[in-house]
This record gives C-alpha cells, structure tokens and sequence, in this order.
C-alpha cells in the first residue's frame, strides 16, 4: 500500500485548466482516469487526509504510485479525451459498464451494389444502415418476414447470391415473391436500391405513406375489377400493420430519443435503455456495473452518454436523450453530444406527460435488473472469493493470488511444439492476455525443457520492461538465450513506440508488463521444477509456482517430495482445474492450426518472390502440383507473369520436394494420384 504523500506533486507543478489525469500503479499501468474544470482543484481534493476520502478513493490513492495530466483547452475537449483513455487504458478504478449480451440490429447493406437486408451484432460498419437494437434475433426475422411482403428486398449471402447469379435461377424467396431476385435481372440494381432506402424509410418511423399509398392501389384495383391483385395489396398492408404493431406507439409527438434509467445500490448499478425512434420503442439494452469509483446517479449517467455515444454520429445520437439526473456540467455534455450528432441535442429530466410515464417504467426495468443480476452473481462472487483463499491457504501464499498464469505445452509426436499462456484475474479469463509459443531452442518432444524455455523467455520480457521503466535498478543474472520474437498472442500488439509506458501504442498492455502471483504449470513434479529453476535462473523470488497434474488432480510445489492434495469438493481446486484446461484448450487449438497450416503447405511456398496470384496462375494452367512437377522450364516460362528464372526456381523447388514414392490408401490399397492444387 502506497502513501499517497510520497508522489504528491506541489500545487505550483499542477495547472488551474481545464484537463484530464491519470494515476498509475507500481507497474506504471493506468488505474485511473478523470477530467476536471480546474486541475490544480480537482488533484488536490484526492490528496487529504485519507480519512476524509470515500473508502473506493482511499483505496485507489493507496493503490497508485503516481499522478500525471494533460491540459486542454475546453471542458468538452476534457470530456472526449477522457472517454479515449477509458477505453484505451481500460482503468480498473473507472466505471465500465458491462452488456450482459451482444445485442442484434436489424442491418441494411447500403455499401454493396445490391444492398441486403440481415441481422448484424457487434461493432458498426461505414455505409450500414442500422435499425434497433433488438432484444432477439427472432424479433428482427418476424420483423423482416412480414416486411419482405411489400419491400422484397435481398437477405441472402453473398455465396448464395453468385451462385444463383451464375445458375440463372432465383432461392426459394425469389419464387414466393419475397425477393425481387437481382441476381437473375429480374429488377435493375437502381430498382432494387430504391426499395432498400423504402425499406429503411418505413423502418425509420415514415410508416403513414406507405400504408395510405397500398390502401390507395388497393381501392383503385378494386374499382377496376383487379380482385386478386387487391387482395394481394390488401395482404401487404396487414402486413405492414402487423409489423408496426410489434412496437407501440408511446410517444404521440413522433419524438426520436433515447431514455435512461439508473437503479442503484452500494456496490453496483443498473442501467436501462430505452430507443425511441417515431414514437415507437425500437430496441432495449442494459448494463450493470460494478461502483468501483465513488460515484452518483450524476456521474453514471456520464459515463453511460459516453459509453453509448462515443462511437457514435449522426443520427445514431437522437434528438433527445432524457436522463434521471444531469451531468455535472450539462452544458460541455450537451454541446459534445451535438457535434456527434451534427446538430442540436436536448439532454434534460422529463417532468412531465407521456415522456415521464415512459421514464417510469424504464425505471421499473433498470430496478429488476439490477436485482436479477444481483442475485445471479451473489453465488457466484463468494465462490470466487472462497476458491481464491483456498488457493493461498494451500500453497502458504501471504495473499490471494489475484493474478494467475497457467502454462500448458501441446504438440503431436514430437511435431509443431506449442505452448499457451492464460490469464485469470480475480477468479475470471481475461482473454486479452492470453499469449502463444514456438518452442524453437530445440527439436522433438521434451515436456520439461519446454516449460522451461516457456518460462524463461515470458519473465525475461518482464524483466525487460521493469529495466525500461527504471524499475529495476541493475540487470539480473540472465542465463539462456534471448526471449524469442515470436512468442505471440492472436492480434498481438506491435512493439511500443514509448519505452516508458508498460502500454502499447495503442493502449493496450506490452506483452509479458505484468506480474503474477502465482504460475500454475500443466503437469507434474518435473514441470515444476523446471518453471521453478527457470525463475531462479532470473533471480525472480516473488512468485510462487504449482503444478496440477491430470491423473489424479494432485498439486504439486517446488522441492517437495508430496503432493497438496484438495478435496474434491474444494472451489480452490475447481478453479486450478478451470485455469489449467483453459490453458489446455488454448494450447492444442494453435498447435491444431499450426498443423493444419504445415499439411496445406505447398512446395511452391518456398520459391522465393512467387506471390499467391502467380502460384494460382501456374496451378490454374497445369491443373495440379503433380502436372506442374512434370513441367518442363520452357512450359512453365508460357503461363503469362512467370520469367525463365522464376521458372528455374519453381522447377527446382518441386524437384527438391518431389515424393520419394506415390501415396497409397491404406483402407484400400488405391494408388493415390497428386491432383489438387494447394498440396503436395
């Protein structure tokens, strides 16, 4: 625990502008972000005597090792800047609000040539036209189905639309007049457009002119004796009535905006969102969140205007967004919320009429979600707390370990040797952390001198990193060779462009910044000891290690000769078993791509300056790998990019990887003929 006097700055050091701070731990990492009018003001209010501070500041300043900031010129300027560093340094003192889903939107593809309607999650796309969002993925298809009547617009994949294209016959939609089947001509891409931005006109509230526009037709075929097509518009237009009565009418004003609602107690809180989009309730989300920071109604609401509309612009941010309680400077809010729209936004506490009869019951829903997830997680809390204390009861820890780290080495007979690396944090994965291994200090199947080689080169990278941030005053006694560059993770980050920020470029962590409490190993008394000497071979004493082997669940500590047995029926053990088959998991799923990636491997990998596009070139001529080997240079110089020394180089790969003898079936003897095209 950190005396926060001891990082104080001088109030002549710190500015009266309007601005944004961080506070960073030990390990330099970013615990805290907040902005504030008045700097010099705000920083100092959080170095009192520590008696008067909330207990979450109290334990915050306790739990920081320094101060910085960075001045601005405006309080909405402040207020962008914030939202940027909470998402990039994901701080574990701010507010986050947590989905407990991923929430489906009804999407229209205007982007594409011929735009398709479907149900999308996740983040949004430029030139997508975005309706919801909606509770189910079902709710949308109802939606859609009874839409499609009267806007048969696409809603197949690409793949199906190019092979009907390419057929000349329409999907099953197209012959139930559910789609106006571009992909055959049957309507000119222009045609088909228009009725894609209809479709989106009735979904964006515009419904009265086209019910009165088929009502009109339908009158009109009637008059003039059309029974059949009449009933068909008469069809359409329940149609659309059906579809328009999924979302109610609640506001009679025909309002775009958004209503949120916040139920609250101690530790947590519940947020719910209400999309009002013509009057009609076209979607509902929620979030919870954990009261991390000393917070009020005020401040959630904050943080839920810039966790919703961040990314946002245009008429995605409505309006009118009606809140319980306003910001504490309403006005820089405001004015944020209207250059994200582009024009003027109202953000204000209804008090009256139809709009405050619908925050009631966005509020009832916010209440009993809060006490449904309070319910659900209270178990599972005090589960995780239990199994973290029997961990460290177990293994003669001085704390809880917070931060575990499970290591597991996959690989099949000796080949495409792997290692994984999982994290978990307060008893949960966190998946951004998880990191994979090559084993390449040496060849064939070791177990023990992989885990050993594992664990050197992950906290030789830690090592590093507290050597970068003066840290560590003097380099230790390193033995082995250099962490190796390929030690990755899926999407892992790019070398830090600052060498003083244990962050990525990008706000995301350097590889191996961390410590942890304790490194679980995959495995028995030998790979423990190994990770064990390879800690010690860096002069790391800080982190204890353990083993879990598979066969009877035993967990083993370095130098002793007898296992920690758990009970069965021991949440400590429940969650070693949870670590290590994640670890597991993890490990034969890159070890398996790695294979599949070796068996679809081609001898034409290896020509050096032979791109995919000539290789397909050459393939697509010959047919087969076998006919290409059978080539001779003056035959491969014909296929059009490919040189005589290209040609040189491909004949002699091929000659160099040629079989030593045909591939039989064992099943049935067949003599089996090299004739596709990506292997040999």
């Amino acid at each position: 625990m950190a005396d926060p006097s001891s990082y104080r700055p001088s109030p002549g050091q710190i500015p009266d502008s309007p601005g944004v701070y961080k506070f960073r731990d030990e390990h330099r990492r970013v615990i805290y972000v907040g902005k504030a009018k008045n700097l010099r003001q705000r920083v100092a209010n959080y170095f009192q005597d520590l008696a008067h501070l909330h207990p979450r500041t109290r334990t915050m300043v306790t739990t920081a090792a320094s101060v910085e900031w960075t001045v601005v010129s405006t309080e909405v300027e402040a207020l962008q800047l914030e939202y940027t560093w909470i998402k990039e340094f994901d701080p574990r003192f701010n507010v986050k609000y947590r989905d407990d889903k991923s929430y489906p939107y009804l999407a229209v593809t205007l982007n594409e040539e011929f735009p398709r309607v479907q149900v999308m999650r996740g983040a949004k796309k430029k030139g997508v036209r975005y309706f919801g969002p909606y509770g189910h993925a079902w709710a949308i298809r109802e939606t859609v189905d009874l839409m499609l009547r009267v806007f048969p617009v696409r809603t197949c994949s690409a793949g199906v639309f190019k092979n009907a294209a390419r057929t000349g016959r329409p999907c099953l939609l197209g012959y139930i007049d559910k789609c106006s089947a571009p992909c055959v001509g049957r309507v000119t891409p222009e045609e088909h457009r228009e009725l894609a931005e209809d479709f989106c006109d009735f979904m964006a509230g515009r419904t009265g002119t086209y019910i009165r526009r088929l009502e009109k037709d339908m009158m009109q075929a009637a008059e003039e004796m059309e029974y059949e097509r009449a009933a068909r518009l008469r069809d359409d237009a329940g149609a659309l009535k059906r579809a328009m009565e999924k979302s109610a009418v609640v506001l009679a004003d025909a309002t775009d905006a958004d209503l949120i609602a916040v139920a609250e107690d101690e530790l947590e809180a519940a947020l719910q969102i209400f999309h009002v989009r013509g009057g009609r309730v076209r979607g509902q989300r929620g979030w919870v969140t954990d009261k991390v920071e000393a917070v009020d109604t005020a401040g959630l609401v904050e943080h839920a205007l810039q966790q919703l509309y961040g990314e946002e612009r245009g008429d995605a941010v409505p309006k009118e967004v009606l809140v319980p309680a306003l910001p504490e400077d309403t006005a820089a809010v405001s004015q944020w919320l209207a250059e994200r729209r582009g024009s003027q936004v109202s953000l204000r506490i209804p008090q009256r009429g139809d709009k405050k009869d619908l925050m009631t019951t966005v509020q009832r829903n916010a209440q009993q979600a809060l006490g449904l997830h309070k319910t659900k997680r209270a178990s599972d809390l005090t589960t995780r707390s239990r199994a973290l204390e029997e961990i460290a009861e177990a293994l003669g820890l001085d704390a809880a370990p917070l931060r575990i780290e499970c290591y597991d080495i996959s690989h099949l007979q000796g080949d495409d040797v792997v290692a994984s690396m999982v994290v978990f944090e307060d008893g949960l994965a966190r998946k951004s952390e998880y990191r994979r291994f090559q084993i390449k200090g040496f060849e064939g199947q070791d177990d023990v001198r992989s885990m050993h080689e594992v664990i050197g080169r992950r906290f030789k990278r830690y090592l590093q990193e507290k050597e970068r941030t003066g840290e560590w005053e003097q380099t230790p006694p390193v033995s082995g060779e250099a962490p190796h560059p390929d030690s990755t993770q899926e999407g892992a980050p790019a070398p830090a462009a600052d060498a003083t920020d244990p962050r990525e470029g990008d706000g995301r962590p350097k590889r191996f910044a961390y410590p942890p409490q304790l490194v679980v190993v995959d495995g028995g008394q030998p790979q423990v000891a190994a990770a064990r000497r390879a800690l010690d071979e860096l002069g790391i004493d800080d982190i204890a290690v353990c083993g879990l082997a598979k066969r009877l669940e035993e967990v083993w500590l370095p130098d002793d000769d007898d296992p920690v047995v758990l009970p069965r029926s021991s949440e400590g053990l429940y969650l070693l078993q949870r670590v290590r088959d994640e670890a597991h998991r993890f490990a034969i799923t890159y070890q398996r791509s790695k294979r599949a990636k070796r068996i679809r491997s081609s001898p034409l990998d290896d020509v050096a300056g032979l791109g995919e596009t000539r290789k397909q070139a050459l393939i697509k001529h010959f047919g087969s790998v076998k006919k290409l080997r059978q080539a001779t240079i003056e035959e491969i110089c014909q296929v059009p990019g490919i040189g005589r020394r290209t040609a040189e180089s491909v004949a002699a790969a091929l000659a160099a990887a040629a079989p030593a003898a045909p591939a039989v079936n064992t099943a049935t003897g067949e003599i089996m003929e090299e004739d596709d095209g990506g292997t040999s």
